[in-house]
């Protein structure tokens, strides 16, 4: 199965507009929930610079999605968390508007990993490994460090 649905998934970018996840085609991507004032948060956002920085050019897309379903650990405007991300971590990845990820309000995308890799999410930093033919290769949980599938993510872009 395939997220992009051919091109026809869209989520808004954190100003709002559309983005067709068909323009990361031919990348691998993690996508991942995230929120500023969870305990997972310096340790996620540290390790998603890094791998940013280091697996960018090989084709590396991190998607993070601000998710404040889970006591209200991500407050604030998408403006607001862009910036908190942006200045506090130095990530260089796109942060996409604020969305649910469980529920009947949960954002399309989220319903269709999860339809094709477990159930609910529990909590912030649930992170989905895409490959480069946007098939879901594996979910991780949230405390499941990036640094421990590091490997994963090297196979996955076909790096040694």
């Amino acid at each position: 199965m395939y997220f992009v649905f051919g091109g026809l998934l869209v989520v808004c970018d954190g100003k709002g507009n559309d983005v067709e996840l068909s323009k990361y085609k031919g990348k691998v991507l993690l996508i991942v929930n995230v929120a500023s004032q969870c305990g997972l948060t310096t340790s996620n956002y540290t390790e998603l610079a890094e791998l940013y920085k280091k697996y960018k050019d090989q084709g590396l897309e991190i998607l993070a999605f601000p998710c404040n379903q889970f006591n209200g650990q991500g407050p604030g405007t998408n403006e607001e968390i862009e910036n908190f991300v942006c200045t506090r971590f130095k990530a260089e990845y796109p942060i996409f508007s604020k969305v649910d990820v469980n529920g009947s309000d949960a954002a399309p995308l989220y319903k269709y990993l999860k339809s094709v890799k477990g159930d609910e999410i529990e909590r912030n930093f649930a992170k989905f490994l895409v490959d480069k033919d946007d098939k879901l290769v594996e979910r991780y949980a949230p405390t499941t460090t990036l640094l421990t599938f590091e490997n994963d993510i090297k196979k996955v872009l076909g790096v040694a």
